[in-house]
């Protein structure tokens, strides 16, 4: 047998991983680290993995709304792929989990896999657009502490460029909706200056988005999908102040949304499975920006990723249990799914 190539998208994302990870350990106190640790309040996380899995399960919600052309299912359903997905994305390479999460519905509502992930490409665009326009309202109304004024004038103008891009992107999806071929000639004519193989993908990758861009035309629905949306990440905010209170920082929830913007930005980044050290990065540079010392910044990273790492992986692993399915088995689908995809 002959051995297996290694993941070079895996040994990639670990060796950012260690980077970050370098950066964060090198010039840290493990004294004062573990002294902020066995100061905080445990009580708070708690009320973290409980706002924490709510936001979960307005995931679920929302991602209801989003199949609703395809099919009514079940919230019991929907929770439980929902969970196993975010749970693969912090186990798996490649941020699998979206396919992992298709395929856990697929299977247990009898669905086509790919109509179930073409879904999924709308959930991610309705956490984009609710993401940036948390970030604007974050830039126009975050309070920097005194000395960081340029910082702050510096936010203030992202928050501008930010609104600029925001609306640009809904009027290409707006007009590439409507005007599907000529938005879609147009763009392939601005690509010409680049190697043809950028145009054979972004060309087809376009066309695919737009004919799954299926929302439902009831006024209600469209509603409760951007409603649901500023719901869900309404919880992660919270779930990341509890965390802060857990630590006796004070700072407005205007901060939390702050820090949340950063984190959002760091699971872009390739890394190992579960964003380690990128994640934790973004925490701790957010913090410094209110004159949190790196110890207790550090402390609050570590226990936020681990709310939203261990409590996942165990109510997903329960999941897979429930629902007669193992690991290996969607691993193996899904990531035959992806290589089908590229």
């Amino acid at each position: 047998m002959g051995k297996s190539k290694p993941d070079k998208k895996l040994l990639i994302g670990i060796g950012i991983s260690l980077f970050f990870l370098f950066l964060l350990f090198r010039k840290i106190d493990f004294a004062k680290l573990l002294a902020a640790l066995s100061e905080m309040d445990y009580r708070y996380l708690i009320l973290a993995v409980l706002l924490t899995f709510m936001s979960y399960f307005f995931r679920a919600v929302r991602w209801r709304f989003l199949l609703a052309p395809m099919k009514r299912i079940r919230m019991r359903s929907l929770f439980s792929a929902t969970i196993i997905g975010y749970m693969a994305n912090n186990l798996l390479p490649a941020r699998l989990g979206e396919f992992v999460r298709a395929y856990a519905l697929g299977e247990k509502e009898a669905l086509d896999t790919s109509a179930v992930f073409a879904t999924l490409v709308l959930d991610r665009l309705f956490d984009g657009f609710t993401v940036i326009l948390m970030l604007v309202v974050t830039f126009f109304t975050v309070k920097l502490p005194a000395g960081m004024e340029k910082i702050q004038d510096g936010l203030v103008m992202g928050g501008y460029l930010t609104l600029a891009f925001y609306v640009a992107v809904i009027t290409f999806i707006l007009i590439l909706k409507k005007q599907t071929v000529r938005t879609l000639k147009i763009t392939a004519w601005l690509l010409r200056p680049f190697p043809a193989r950028v145009s054979e993908k972004v060309i087809p990758v376009l066309g695919s988005f737009i004919e799954g861009l299926r929302l439902s035309a009831r006024p209600v629905d469209v509603f409760f999908l951007l409603s649901s949306s500023i719901v869900i990440w309404t919880f992660a905010v919270l779930a990341l102040y509890a965390v802060l209170c857990s630590f006796g920082i004070t700072l407005p929830i205007t901060a939390s949304m702050f820090i949340m913007v950063f984190l959002v930005f760091a699971v872009m980044v390739p890394a190992s499975p579960g964003f380690v050290g990128t994640y934790h990065f973004a925490c701790v540079t957010a913090l410094a920006a209110f004159n949190v010392i790196s110890e207790r910044a550090l402390s609050v990273a570590l226990i936020a990723h681990g709310i939203n790492f261990f409590p996942v992986i165990l109510a997903g692993f329960y999941y897979l249990w429930r629902d007669k399915l193992s690991l290996s088995e969607v691993t193996e689908k899904s990531s035959q799914r992806e290589t089908r995809s590229e």
